[in-house]
């Protein structure tokens, strides 16, 4: 059981990743840890994430319950802080760096405050460990499809903060650093999704950039599925990716809105964004193998490629992309029903899926 009986450090644990990957430790699928400690800046989260376990002991499983209580520790910190990194890492044996600024638009606004928290909190992590000869096992840090062909400041940095995580490997022999890199979460906060319901119950329109438009969909509990893919499984400078689907985001719209008589309203596209999302680049192509359900780009860094094999005949013939494979109208409405984010039945009385 990979889990058991080791200390795991989460930052930014109180965001919606964080918070599922927290549930998913506590309920012991992976072993029991001798402790798991959520740091984050947000004291007002925390205390929310502390309390709904409380509030929730009726109806939470007793074993989590139970983990809970035992194994659960806050922190008050900032990756952006030497000193927070330095006091949570120290005795922990595996880190997973969920802390980030990733709205786009912020992030093309505050470019800078984007730099701080996703390159210089990962580097303060691997200082950290340096330094200090701190015994970490095994580092993993969250990217996004974002990171992959950058045109905005919010995957620009989640680009540095792969190659700082993934050249980490070089310097600190005794720790594991590799990546996930994962498209859009169903759900999770400042998302789409939870954009569209807001639109809908205001009675619209819903906003869509361009009818065009793919993204990646993926569920909270499939990207923490691939963290736990790239602990068990990963090598040094890895990056883990999930084969999601790709919907329209018009199609999603219109699966949210059912019957209701709401415009959907093209804006236009944003600065910084893409009319599709790349998970592979045409470069990292040959370096791509297939792991189980995920394709795994091991690292270019020679240091750590010496005696990995490369695949023979390239897995991937060219990059891929939310534009390759996408879901029909019919296949996003049963993504998002089988997700629970339908909030009414969108069909007709006769019971035909409504566009």
């Amino acid at each position: 059981m990979y889990f058991e009986n080791k200390t795991i450090l989460v930052t930014g644990g109180t965001g919606s990743m964080g918070k599922t990957f927290v549930k998913r430790v506590l309920s012991g699928e992976l072993g029991i840890p001798k402790k798991l400690i959520v740091m984050s800046r947000d004291e007002g989260k925390q205390h929310d994430m502390r309390v709904s376990y409380l509030n929730n002991k009726n109806t939470t499983d007793a074993a989590m319950y139970r983990n809970f209580l035992n194994t659960l520790e806050f922190r008050i910190g900032d990756v952006r802080n030497y000193a927070d990194v330095c006091s949570a890492i120290r005795d922990a044996d595996i880190v997973v760096n969920a802390a980030a600024l990733k709205q786009v638009p912020s992030c093309e606004y505050f470019p800078y405050q984007a730099v701080l928290t996703n390159c210089m909190g990962a580097a303060n992590i691997i200082r950290a460990i340096e330094e200090n000869n701190y015994p970490v096992d095994t580092v993993i840090g969250i990217s996004t499809d974002k990171a992959c062909k950058p045109v905005n400041a919010m995957g620009m940095t989640k680009a540095i903060q792969e190659r700082i995580f993934i050249s980490g490997n070089v310097l600190n022999p005794k720790t594991r650093f590799l990546c996930v890199r994962y498209g859009n979460v169903l759900a999770s906060r400042g998302s789409v999704i939870p954009l569209f319901h807001d639109q809908i119950k205001n009675g619209g329109p819903v906003t869509i950039t361009d009818p065009k438009m793919t993204r990646f969909l993926l569920t909270l509990n499939q990207a923490v599925d691939t963290v736990f893919a790239a602990l068990q499984h990963g090598k040094r400078g890895e990056i883990f990716i999930p084969r999601a689907p790709a919907s329209f985001m018009t199609d999603v719209a219109k699966a949210l809105i059912g019957d209701r008589k709401i415009e959907i309203q093209n804006t236009g596209i944003r600065p910084g964004e893409k009319m599709y999302e790349i998970m592979v680049s045409d470069e990292e192509a040959p370096y791509v193998v297939e792991r189980g359900a995920y394709y795994v780009i091991q690292s270019m860094l020679p240091e750590l490629s010496n005696g990995v094999e490369k695949p023979k005949t390239p897995l991937l013939k060219k990059e891929y992309s939310s534009d390759d494979t996408v879901l029909d109208f019919n296949g996003t409405f049963e993504l998002l029903k089988n997700n629970n984010l339908l909030d009414i039945d969108t069909r007709s009385s006769d019971g035909e899926l409504l566009r």
